[in-house]
């Protein structure tokens, strides 16, 4: 039990990690510094772990890993689709492409 505990407890600071960036890009209406394949990656990752999460449920166990692993998920996703709303022409002032 206790280290169910500590699971979610790390899981929902893990989660909430991501509410001040969240909070940054809607503040500033920019996702100018954020590379979009980073967060692509996070939310493959993460995504990977859900699969992980639900077998765990489904056996009944591994309720705090699916509960914290779903939050970082959806505010991945939340992210992500800010980048996308906020992301700039791939043009610079200069004229070059960037990636």
């Amino acid at each position: 039990m206790l280290f169910v505990l500590f699971q979610l407890i790390g899981g929902v600071i893990l989660s909430f990690g991501w509410i001040p960036q969240i909070i940054q890009m809607l503040r500033t209406k920019s996702a100018e510094d954020l590379n979009r394949n980073t967060f692509l990656l996070l939310f493959t990752g993460i995504g990977f772990m859900e699969v992980y999460g639900v077998h765990l449920a489904m056996e009944g166990v591994g309720y705090a890993f699916l509960i914290t692993n779903s939050m970082s998920l959806v505010l991945v996703v939340i992210i992500l689709a800010l980048i996308m709303k906020y992301r700039r022409p791939a043009e610079k002032k200069n004229g070059h492409r960037t990636f």
